[in-house]
Order: C-alpha cells, then structure tokens, then sequence
C-alpha cells in the first residue's frame, strides 16, 4: 500500500512538473495610455499561447522607469515617449537591439461633454471661464512634456500657472474631466475616445514632435525568449488592429 501510494505521488509530481517545464510568465510595464489595448493583445496572446502568462503593470512612463532603475522584475517596458526610453537606454537597462517604435497618437484638449466652453486653440485656455485645467506632471509623465511643451511654445505655460491641476498620469486627467473636476485637460486621443460618451474633444494640440512610442525588452529581465515573443505579437496583424481600433497609429 505505501509503495502503491509513493508510486502516485511520485506520477503526480512528475506530471504537474513537466507541466510547469513549458509555462513562463513575462511582465509587462506600459504606459497608462496603452492600459485598454494592452490588456486585450495580452488576453488575446495568453488564448494563443495557453501555457503562458502576461502580468501588466501600469502608470505614467516615467514612474515606469523609476521602478525599473529600482529593480522592478519587468521583462518589457514600453514608453509613450523617446525620451523616457532614451534614459532607460542611458541608463543600460534595456537589452541591446530590442527597442523599436510600434504605435504613434496625438494629443487633444478634453472637456466634460456638458461644457458650455468652446476652445479652438491654445490660446483659448486663457478663458475666465476655463479656472481648472489638467495637465499632468511634465517632469515623469510624458503627455504632460508634450503639453508643456506646446505651451511654452506659445508662450502660455506662465500665463496658465495658476489653472494647472497637476495630475500622476494620464488617465487621471482623463478621469478629472469625466467627473467634472476641472473644466478642461490635456490627454492622448486615444483615451478620450475611450470615454467619448463622457468627454468632447475641443481641438489637436500642435506638437514639434510626433508622439511615438517605443518598446523594448529590459536588461535584466529574466524571460527574454518570451519577451521576445510578446514583442513580435504585438505586431501581428492581429495586434495591430486592437491598437488601430483604440486610435493608434502605425510609426
């Protein structure tokens, strides 16, 4: 009888064992702005490699960074910015040869739908009635650098100092003007379009630079086959449709 059982124990372990062999986990760290996309081209991969698993982890690109300089187990980290990815490569926490651009967006001025304000431009923030406007922190979250950015161009960002309401990402500010916090924010298109029955685009904000994002596979990351892998998914045509229908466009 205890042969008998030592002899299923052991069936038992070398089963879930081998089991085990072909399973991985691969983490991904992306920008709050790919949350809604990523989250279905991971839901989409794990249907067509059932052995593995993807764990993403989200928030502004800079934040992202500061994890992964910290030591964060991530295997892929993708920006909203060159800039961000620049200091990663600065830094030598990307494996060499991985990076590449996948998706590019652009940058609008949201307000709640109901808003009475009607903005065409820049300027037009100046408004009395436009008190409270969303930006977020330019010094770790890359939409907030490219509105900075366009405003000092214009010679606006001292001009509207006191209207900024500094937010952590992204999709903070999204969520401030959905629930009719502040009048008026600076976003991806590609989020208002996710809350479209909660917010109205007023305008494109004019950039001197194209907001890509890049990607690549970390240094220290410990599944880099399969970070490979999840890389190559995410441009399968299948992929690029999920990116394409959230209003991302190809680099």
């Amino acid at each position: 009888m205890l042969k008998s059982s030592l002899k299923n124990l052991l069936a038992t372990a070398i089963i879930v064992a081998s089991g085990s062999v072909f399973s991985a986990e691969v983490t991904v760290s992306a920008a709050a702005s790919l949350t809604n996309a990523f989250k279905d081209i991971a839901e989409n991969f794990e249907k067509a490699h059932p052995e593995h698993k993807v764990l993403l982890n989200f928030a502004g690109s800079g934040e992202l960074l500061q994890q992964i300089a910290k030591g964060a187990p991530v295997d892929v980290f993708a920006s909203a910015d060159q800039i961000t990815m620049d200091k990663a490569q600065e830094q030598n926490l990307l494996a060499q040869g991985s990076r590449k651009d996948f998706v590019q967006n652009t940058v609008v001025v949201i307000t709640p739908t109901d808003s009475a304000l009607q903005l065409t431009q820049l300027t037009d923030l100046q408004q009395d009635a436009l008190q409270r406007l969303a930006v977020s922190n330019p010094d770790s979250v890359p939409v907030g650098r490219y509105s900075k950015q366009a405003l000092v161009t214009h010679k606006l960002w001292d001009a509207l100092a006191d209207k900024i309401i500094n937010t952590q990402n992204v999709r903070q500010s999204l969520d401030y003007v959905a629930r009719d916090e502040v009048d008026a924010g600076f976003v991806y298109a590609t989020d208002a379009a996710i809350m479209a029955d909660k917010v109205k685009v007023q305008f494109t904000v004019p950039l001197d630079t194209v907001v890509s994002y890049p990607i690549a596979i970390t240094q220290e990351g410990s599944a880099k086959e399969l970070s490979q892998q999840f890389i190559d998914y995410l441009f399968s045509e299948d992929s690029q449709a999920v990116l394409s229908q959230y209003g991302f466009s190809k680099p």
